[in-house]
């Protein structure tokens, strides 16, 4: 994938993460995206690091949850490099079983 292209999907897709995430949980969560890193600091504990990285073309994700991972755009969805997790489905299930309220990215 050329490096324009992924700039935009990788900003498109974090920008829009964050303005549904606030949304959702922002009372319960400090939701911050700048500089192509989205933050995501709970009120309960925890920290999700999402970035991208261009040299690689992929997103990288810290999860207080389920650790480190690491996705690649393929087919329309960022998937992960060592399962089948798809990163809009995974944060949206840990976001949710974290906070109680529904997250759908």
């Amino acid at each position: 994938m050329e490096l324009s292209a992924f700039e935009t999907i990788a900003d498109t897709t974090l920008g829009s993460y964050a303005e549904i995430i606030d949304e959702a949980i922002g009372d319960v969560a400090d939701v911050d995206f700048q500089s192509g890193i989205l933050t995501i600091e709970l009120d309960s504990g925890g920290q999700y690091v999402i970035n991208k990285q261009a040299p690689t073309r992929q997103v990288w994700v810290s999860s207080p949850v389920s650790g480190a991972s690491h996705f690649t755009y393929e087919d329309g969805v960022w998937r992960a490099t060592r399962s089948d997790d798809v990163l809009a489905e995974m944060l949206s299930k840990e976001l949710t079983d974290k906070t109680g309220v529904t997250v759908a990215l």
